[in-house]
């Protein structure tokens, strides 16, 4: 791969960021080491403003400023997974247990190589206005309050006045070379259903002296598989798992309770109502059974939407970069990603980048063998830095829209 010039002289400090944070990983709100490592980055920068502990006590926020003219963010995610790494390599994690298994590792030292060219470029008087690089924890789980750390950052004020946003994430099922991006609905809204069953329970030689929730458990099980088989269209993208269902104490006792947990995947608002519709009626079956129900959703990050001006920065960014990149078109899958929290609020967009290891093996996202070609780091590098220097430069353009105000709330 035959990087621009300026780009390719990164890559070995772009490799010993990536490294060290991989060999170092740590969990959602947990990423104090992680955080001073990029802190400590950001402050060698010329013209760098650091801000720590903004949102969280591990988010980051460092700024390049002229003063006036237009503002966009890149974001960066930097938390880890609980996965133990299996990959032998000099840099595997010394977490055991902790692995960076989905590329944030990757994503935090592009976002580090992006700042550190553009400070060289705002220094010399290249470009006006100013650009937020944030480096948010918690993009794989939720607290207490159901909050990732998308929102918190939100909160504390790191996307204010700021006119667009972009992201990039690992993509292990295209080569190096490649790039995927997608108009409108892109990741899913990802919600948690909690439901239970309940009945009288019993002496399991006596079934008939009372109701059994586990009898009723299998009508149920059907009427919420048959969900998005049977109640949704076919050109709807949803899904619904279960992924735990637990009952009783003994063979002999007929238990007084069924519960059942599992995870609900949406794109547009319209599905994921409607799946909340459907999950009470499927629940509600119990009743003519003779037996009762309850259920809660608790809603997760909303769906991933990528603004297509901001997508076509993408494009023209990369082929300016990169003349023969592959660019391909589709959604990403039915993963989540909060960086949807941050496209509710302003025009934004997140790319998926080539970064499949040669040899054939898939290394898939949130598994213990996740690994990527380093090649693409130079590449996610010049494609962001080039995109926010075409929109500080007035050479990529926002059609005029309100900025949408959002309410952010646990459940």
């Amino acid at each position: 791969m035959k990087h621009p010039e300026g780009i390719g002289s990164m890559k070995e400090k772009l490799m010993t960021w990536r490294r060290q944070i991989h060999q170092r990983p740590e969990l959602s709100f947990q990423e104090f080491e992680t955080s001073s490592y990029i802190a400590d980055a950001l402050r060698k920068m010329k013209g760098m403003k650091t801000k720590t502990g903004i949102g969280w006590a591990t988010g980051v926020v460092g700024t390049l400023s002229s003063g006036e003219g237009p503002v966009i963010a890149i974001r960066a995610d930097i938390d880890a997974l609980p996965i133990t790494e299996e990959n032998k390599v000099s840099y595997s994690s010394g977490n055991e247990g902790v692995m960076h298994a989905c590329g944030h590792d990757a994503h935090t030292s592009i976002v580090l190589g992006v700042a550190s060219l553009l400070s060289e470029q705002f220094e010399r008087g290249d470009i006006q206005g100013t650009v937020k690089f944030i480096f948010q924890p918690a993009e794989e789980s939720i607290d207490e309050n159901g909050l990732s750390g998308s929102p918190y950052m939100i909160r504390a004020g790191a996307y204010d006045g700021v006119d667009a946003a972009i992201a990039l994430h690992m993509c292990p099922w295209l080569p190096v070379g490649s790039m995927q991006v997608n108009d409108g609905y892109s990741m899913a809204n990802v919600d948690v259903f909690q439901g239970k069953i309940t009945g009288t329970g019993g002496h399991g030689a006596y079934p008939e002296q009372g109701t059994d929730p586990i009898w009723m458990l299998g009508p149920v099980l059907q009427a919420l598989h048959g969900i998005v088989a049977r109640k949704l269209s076919a050109l709807d993208s949803a899904v619904l798992s279960i992924g735990e269902v637990h009952a009783g104490s003994a063979s002999n006792i007929i238990p007084t309770e069924v519960s059942i947990t599992g995870t609900l995947r949406s794109y547009s608002p319209e599905v994921r109502d409607k799946l909340a519709v459907e999950l009470q009626r499927a629940f509600s079956i119990v009743e003519p059974l003779g037996g009762e129900y309850s259920f809660r959703i608790d809603r997760g990050e909303p769906a991933l939407k990528n603004d297509p001006a901001v997508n076509q920065w993408f494009i023209e960014a990369a082929q300016q970069r990169y003349p023969k990149i592959n660019i391909t078109r589709g959604p990403f899958g039915m993963g989540g990603e909060d960086f949807g929290y941050v496209t509710e609020r302003v025009p934004g967009a997140l790319f998926f980048l080539g970064c499949a290891e040669p040899g054939g093996e898939q290394r898939d996202l949130h598994t213990p063998i996740f690994d990527i070609d380093e090649e693409c780091l130079p590449m996610g590098t010049a494609i962001l830095a080039q995109t926010a220097i075409n929109y500080l430069k007035g050479e990529a353009v926002l059609p005029n829209r309100k900025k949408v105000e959002v309410d952010i709330h646990g459940t």
